[in-house]
């Protein structure tokens, strides 16, 4: 049994902000369940409600749809367990960075709306300051199991 105080990978050190980060994630989990059930259930909303013309195969939605809410059990398992969610995180992160920039190009390129923008905001850019502050926070805790994990 490790001694008091003791840190290593097996006794993680207390992750600054724990509750808000698991409010976090909970927050961000629920939400793309329900997006992604949402744009499952009825792949046309995010087209009528921006005045884009409606899909032809609007199974292609629904199937992203499903990847969004895949990620919403994600973020869930990042709040369930935040000192070990960085990589998560880290790749939720990255299609929250990804995203906006290919709707950007939508809309500059005339493809897209700029009613369309919305979608962006609300499943992307709102949740980089908080994913950022859990990925600064959780960085030293992953480096230590990363080191710790490595072959000799």
């Amino acid at each position: 049994m490790p001694r008091r105080g003791r840190v290593d990978a097996e006794t993680p050190a207390p992750l600054p902000r724990r509750r808000g980060h698991r409010a976090t994630f909970i927050a961000a989990g629920v939400y793309n369940l329900a997006w992604g059930a949402l744009a499952a259930l009825d792949p046309q909303h995010l087209f009528r409600s921006t005045g884009l013309p409606p899909l032809d195969q609007p199974a292609v939605f629904a199937c992203l749809g499903m990847v969004v809410g895949v990620y919403g059990l994600l973020y869930l398992e990042v709040a369930r367990r935040p000192e070990h969610g960085f990589a998560i995180a880290a790749v939720g992160l990255l299609g929250k960075l990804l995203g906006p920039i290919g709707m950007v190009h939508l809309v500059w390129s005339g493809r897209w709306p700029p009613a369309a923008l919305w979608l962006s905001l609300a499943n992307d850019c709102v949740w980089w300051g908080p994913f950022i502050v859990y990925l600064r926070d959780s960085w030293p805790l992953f480096r230590r199991t990363w080191t710790a994990e490595r072959p000799s």
